[in-house]
């Protein structure tokens, strides 16, 4: 009997985040509503090594700020339903943007692969990138892509695969704040891991640094909890 596994696709808008979900499910795909929103909501599946594995195509945002309605819904998927891989993807041709919402998602402890897309496009202005040099800083497996042309799709289903058979040990990348806010940081972080509830609900080092951001969705996240 297959096990069913879900992964989360998440990316800038015009990342090429939807052809990449073309690409992995094919005509196995469904297309419905967040509940209680009108914003879409599509899902598809594969099947891979015993796996059945639904994907959910998260809204594209350009960060996990919570300032937008497509903003909440991808933070909030990613905080309540905890999928099992989240596959950014990232235009190679603009990384300075588009490693922002990479930055968050390390900060959630999600289990993730990065695919650099638009290679072609890097190249052609080019941009030299050190795949294996920023897969170390990030702490995170990096497949480059070139999806309009189903280039590397084959090599991301092995990566998603790998992580989600616990191939892959990269050690989780830390974004350093600066002295003072890590001050700060550290001593919420130690508070924040003595009550159980709210440490098995969000990373404590993440739910810190929002608390300092006065982030609203968050703080009533917590007061619906206590």
């Amino acid at each position: 009997m297959e096990q069913t596994k879900t992964i989360a696709l998440a990316g800038n808008p015009n990342s090429g985040k939807t052809t990449v979900f073309n690409n992995l499910t094919g005509s196995h795909q469904y297309v419905g509503n967040w509940p209680g929103v009108t914003v879409e909501k599509k899902e598809g599946s594969y099947h891979y090594h015993g796996y059945n594995i639904k994907v959910v195509d998260l809204p594209g945002v350009y960060s996990l700020t919570a300032y937008s309605l497509d903003e909440v819904i991808a933070r909030n998927f990613i905080i309540d339903k905890k999928p099992d891989v989240v596959v950014d993807i990232v235009d190679a041709s603009n990384l300075e943007r588009n490693l922002y919402l990479t930055i968050q998602l390390i900060e959630l402890e999600t289990n993730l692969v990065v695919a650099l897309n638009m290679m072609d496009v890097a190249k052609s202005r080019g941009y030299r990138i050190e795949v294996n040099r920023l897969a170390e800083l990030l702490g995170a497996p990096i497949v480059p892509i070139v999806a309009s042309r189903k280039e590397g799709t084959k090599e991301l289903i092995e990566e998603i695969g790998n992580v989600l058979e616990g191939k892959v040990t990269f050690k989780k990348a830390k974004l350093y704040y600066g002295s003072e806010l890590e001050e700060h940081i550290a001593e919420l972080e130690g508070l924040i891991s003595q009550d159980e509830k709210l440490s098995n609900q969000f990373p404590p080092r993440w739910l810190a640094i929002k608390l300092l951001e006065e982030d609203e969705e968050v703080l009533q996240k917590i007061r619906d909890s206590a």
